[in-house]
């Protein structure tokens, strides 16, 4: 079973990360899955709109820190992990198709930032999201800074981002970073829901739409390019491996 799966379900593609058991986190073959799965939904004639989920207790718990020592077994092992995970930024964010996030229980670093780069998302009341990239001496990614300062301000986006502060639903939505919440046990048919009223509006002007709100002046690809960067450089760092260990190697 891939780490992320597609279903076709009339107009709508339904992505959903697929790693239950270690919470989906960021690991395995979840990036290379993923971004097939979003790929092929963004290239399908019949589909108008994305629903991205994750399957079990959780969204995505962040990058899966039991597996350090893998990623960062050389630089080219690192630049690749860098890459990928800008790539499905990417996959969300510059494809011509809308994608509604239905999002629960954690969404953590990458999690969080996949969160920010939907289109739409609705929220279950469990969602707890935040950054703990510097504490454990990592680096945003996804977008993040460029798109947290457009939505929030330079100091509230500094202080969600260094401090790690986290959000539930309701202050997520509250700051405007997700559009609805509602119980966890309707969040997919919520999802599902929005999504079917999207699908319904003329995919040519939404997807024009989307591209004018994402794509143009090139800031999104140079905050990627930028954040790549510096990930490159913090996975390298000899004091990140030490805070990782001290942090027992957990999900981050």
């Amino acid at each position: 079973m891939p780490d992320a799966t597609l279903e076709t379900r009339g107009p709508i593609s339904l992505v959903t990360l697929n790693r239950p058991q270690r919470l989906n986190a960021i690991g395995g073959q979840l990036l290379p899955d993923l971004h097939e799965a979003l790929q092929r939904a963004q290239r399908d004639p019949e589909t108008r709109v994305i629903v991205l989920t994750g399957a079990g207790r959780a969204f995505c718990a962040g990058d899966d820190l039991k597996e350090f020592s893998e990623q960062t077994q050389s630089a080219q092992h690192v630049a690749q992990v860098c890459a990928d995970i800008q790539q499905i930024t990417r996959d969300l964010m510059l494809g011509p198709k809308l994608v509604v996030g239905a999002v629960h229980g954690w969404a953590v670093g990458g999690g969080f930032e996949w969160v920010l780069n939907c289109d739409l998302v609705v929220a279950a009341e469990d969602l707890k999201c935040f950054f703990p990239e510097m504490q454990l001496g990592h680096f945003v990614t996804g977008g993040v800074t460029h798109l947290l300062p457009q939505a929030l301000g330079h100091q509230r986006a500094m202080e969600l981002i260094v401090l790690g502060e986290q959000l539930d639903a309701r202050a997520l939505q509250s700051l405007g970073l997700v559009n609805r919440v509602v119980p966890a046990d309707q969040v997919l048919e919520q999802a599902l829901a929005l999504a079917t009223q999207v699908a319904e509006r003329a995919s040519h002007a939404t997807a024009l739409l989307k591209k004018a709100l994402t794509g143009l002046g090139g800031a999104l690809e140079a905050a990627l390019e930028t954040e790549r960067q510096a990930a490159m450089t913090c996975f390298a760092h000899p004091d990140t491996a030490r805070r990782i260990e001290a942090f027992g190697g957990h999900k981050g």
